[in-house]
């Protein structure tokens, strides 16, 4: 699967959306839409093995997530195509003041439709076109997505990396908890042992002046 997830925001409000995938990157999503400066433009975030491409046009955001295997070309297609289709839409001529999800139910399932397209067989056009016009557009940067947070804004992009280095310490504590019982009985074992070889070597020292029986006692009293 090459396009993740995919939305139209005004502002950093997030108007309809479409995840494809089980992961949740919705507070990845919503960090970048907040950085994005109110002025038309057109970038690249890179994140991990995840791009964040993104058109910001007339007040209205359109972002799309994707495996970096999809390159840019057919993420920015998509984001064409989506744009051309939310400004021809009825419903986004009023979308001023929309709230958050406001137009899920009405342009929801067109970004899910056009994901579905583009995830199986992109139109060939459109990735014509859109080649085109990033050859003519220079500056459709790329840019990691570390340098525009800030130190709590990276705690909450790493949650899921969190939540399953989590499950690891889990399980190496519960390991560690095994071995350092099995050191313990191994230190038992040894300390038992050391005693042990202590009593025989006292032995051998005594039998050596008093006899196997130990009697020295008796003989000194004779």
């Amino acid at each position: 699967m090459s396009l993740i997830h995919a939305l139209v925001a005004q502002g950093p409000t997030i108007l309809a959306e479409h995840k494809a995938g089980k992961r949740d990157f919705s507070q990845a999503t919503q960090t970048i839409l907040s950085k994005i400066p109110p002025n038309n433009s057109k970038l690249t975030y890179v994140w991990e093995q995840y791009l964040f491409h993104y058109v910001s046009e007339g007040g209205f955001t359109y972002l799309v997530m994707a495996d970096d295997s999809a390159g840019r070309r057919m993420p920015f297609a998509f984001l064409a195509e989506l744009q051309r289709k939310f400004t021809s839409a009825p419903s986004s001529s009023s979308s001023d003041d929309m709230p958050a999800y406001g137009l899920q139910g009405t342009f929801g399932p067109t970004i899910s439709s056009l994901m579905h397209t583009y995830n199986t067989a992109p139109p060939s056009d459109e990735l014509t076109r859109a080649q085109t016009e990033l050859n003519q557009v220079k500056d459709i940067m790329v840019q990691n997505v570390e340098q525009i947070l800030s130190r709590g804004e990276r705690i909450e992009l790493l949650v899921d990396k969190t939540d399953a280095m989590a499950g690891q310490a889990t399980a190496f504590r519960r390991g560690a908890r095994s071995v350092r019982r099995q050191m313990w009985w191994k230190n038992k074992k040894v300390l038992g042992l050391g005693i042990l070889a202590g009593l025989v070597l006292l032995w051998i020292i005594l039998a050596q002046f008093c006899g196997a029986s130990l009697r020295c006692a008796r003989k000194t009293n004779a």
